[in-house]
């Protein structure tokens, strides 16, 4: 499912500047996620190896790859192709909890469903207090 390319091959260099962005923002994501190399290239049934070669961009990953990818690290594929997915409806300076909503989303998934558990109580119990 990769195609790696050989030390010395030409390589159009938007491409290769493409690739590698590509596999910064990928190994970005796996880090804030709390995933180990070997945990992606499982999901992604792929040898340890190529998915490393797909962070440095020596090789590149298959499009077939990017929806499972995207699903595991919380990304649009869009986002994973370094596009702005979120439309940018308002103008002026983002609000308290969009910028701490963001911050959240970086976090680990552990840390996230922690965050979580708290929100839900103190939702929950704001709402019996009506």
């Amino acid at each position: 499912m990769a195609v790696l390319i050989p030390p010395g091959a030409p390589v159009n260099s938007k491409d290769e500047q493409f690739f590698k962005a590509l596999g910064a923002r990928i190994a970005q994501a796996r880090k804030a996620h709390g995933f180990t190399q070997q945990q992606v290239a499982d999901t992604l049934g792929i040898p340890q190896q190529t998915y490393a070669n797909y962070e440095v961009g020596y090789a590149r990953i298959h499009a077939s790859m990017l929806p499972i990818l995207g699903q595991m690290l919380n990304l649009t594929p869009d986002e994973l192709l370094g596009h702005d997915a979120k439309p940018k409806l308002k103008r002026g300076p983002v609000s308290r909890l969009d910028q701490q909503i963001e911050r959240i989303r970086q976090l680990p998934r552990a840390k996230q469903q922690v965050l979580m558990e708290m929100l839900d109580g103190v939702l929950a119990q704001a709402q019996g207090g009506h």
